[in-house]
């Protein structure tokens, strides 16, 4: 049977909510083709569904949810969604194998994988974050590491040329890396761009990128971008992934981990 535009104004705008329901993002193009209706009028439905406050417009299309990502001080965020970075933490450990050198980055499921590591071997962590240091300092097989520099109040971590130089003398293993926004064209990004700056130079002297992240951060895009995706080997999360996202993280070769509930 020969498919028909939806003229109906109405029928649209349920489409494009229970699009966006399952795939959380939704494109003016995609929803064009769906409907055989021209852009512009996807355009114009958008505009009078975000007038409702049932989505956010972005660059050529839409989310269920702002995404654009604000800086939190790190005890606030310690209590966003914390079971899930505790999953999450314990997942990616997985990940670390016989390995003589780890970064583990700054944030609260940063601070999370830290305190679940317990290594059987001799294991050298590298960090610009103080609260990561200080739980893994006294832990057995365990030398840390302190990138030094300016202390940043909100993040409890180093930021600057001084923790940059001294990761010119270093290569590490793998890079565990916190985000506050995982969007599949913007790539990876956190709120600080102090600490975009430092985590891309991480990026640049280890062998394996880990982004570790709660489901809540795919779809935003915070201020300071650290890489695109391409750049990513595993980005470890929580069942609240849509499927269809995991999907095309997979096809851009990125290994989704989900962590177990």
């Amino acid at each position: 049977m020969k498919r028909k535009p939806v003229k109906n104004i109405t029928e649209r705008h349920q489409l494009i909510l229970k699009k966006l329901e399952e795939d959380r993002r939704v494109t003016i193009q995609d929803l064009s083709d769906l409907m055989m209706v021209s852009g512009v009028t996807i355009r114009k439905d958008l505009k009078i569904l975000e007038d409702k406050n049932l989505l956010f417009l972005t660059r050529g299309g839409a989310s269920i949810s702002n995404p654009y990502t604000i800086e939190r001080p790190i005890d606030e965020k310690e209590l966003i969604n914390e079971k899930e970075k505790q999953r999450i933490a314990k997942a990616a450990l997985s990940i670390i194998g016989d390995n003589d050198s780890i970064i583990i980055g700054s944030g609260t499921t940063m601070f999370h994988l830290a305190r679940s590591l317990h290594p059987t071997k001799r294991l050298t962590v590298i960090t610009p974050a103080l609260k990561v240091a200080l739980e893994l300092c006294h832990r057995p097989n365990i030398e840390v590491l302190q990138l030094g520099g300016m202390i940043r109040p909100n993040s409890s971590s180093v930021a600057g040329t001084f923790a940059e130089r001294i990761l010119e003398d270093i290569s590490s293993s793998i890079l565990f890396l916190g985000a506050d926004g995982i969007d599949l064209n913007f790539g990876i990004s956190i709120t600080n761009l102090a600490e975009s700056s430092l985590n891309q130079k991480m990026m640049d002297v280890a062998q394996v990128v880990v982004i570790m992240a709660d489901s809540t951060k795919f779809g935003k895009r915070g201020l300071g971008r650290i890489c695109s995706l391409e750049q990513v080997k595993y980005i470890v999360t929580d069942e609240g992934v849509s499927p269809s996202i995991v999907k095309q993280l997979e096809e851009k070769g990125v290994k989704v981990i989900i962590a177990a509930p």
